[in-house]
């Protein structure tokens, strides 16, 4: 079973992590429908023990600190306004730098991606982020690249997302990698996730 670490802190967008919880808890789900064991373990992560406060008044309670958490198979990392505050954050930074020395894949939607330069594992590789934040990652010099107007990039075992919805197309496209097209499309059967956007 892999273990899969969500990292909220306050002020973070909450669907950036909902959303991808969903898919990976889906997963589990799919599986056992299939007769097959759960794939992960599932866990919100955060500096403290107490309630997190989202960026639009959400509190949820983390289940593991970081102090508590030397290693994970897979890490996701949200955005949010509270990345402008983590990135000034050395003890959050040299965390997420340890878990993704050894982690299979390190991942995040919006501006997560800034938090994963930050800390260095997104440095020096193609990365992207949220539209509205493309110009100013871009200014900080820490990716090779910041790639405007795509769902998701890879780049290695790094993996970064645009906002919100592109954190499920993300993950959807991992649970792929990770267990088969048939598991992914029983996730997104499962949740009834079809984007039809406005015209």
């Amino acid at each position: 079973m892999k273990s899969i670490g969500i990292l909220v802190f306050d002020d973070v967008e909450e669907l950036d992590f909902v959303g991808p919880w969903e898919v990976f808890n889906m997963a589990n789900e799919v599986a056992g429908h299939m007769g097959r064991d759960p794939f992960h373990d599932v866990k919100l992560i955060a500096e403290r023990e107490t309630p997190v406060r989202c960026a639009h008044g959400l509190r949820v309670l983390p289940e593991l600190t970081t102090a508590a958490c030397d290693k994970l198979d897979i890490l996701l990392v949200p955005g949010g306004q509270g990345t402008r505050r983590e990135v000034l954050n050395p003890a959050l930074l040299a965390w997420i730098a340890a878990i993704s020395a050894s982690a299979e894949w390190v991942t995040s939607v919006c501006t997560g991606a800034l938090l994963l330069c930050a800390a260095g594992p997104a440095r020096g590789k193609r990365v992207t982020t949220h539209w509205a934040f493309i110009e100013s990652l871009r200014a900080r010099g820490e990716a090779a690249e910041v790639v405007a107007d795509c769902r998701y990039v890879r780049d290695g075992n790094l993996v970064t997302s645009a906002g919100i919805s592109a954190g499920i197309d993300m993950s959807l496209w991992l649970t792929s990698v990770l267990y088969g097209p048939d598991v992914a499309r029983g996730v997104r059967r499962g949740m009834e996730y079809d984007p039809a956007p406005p015209v």
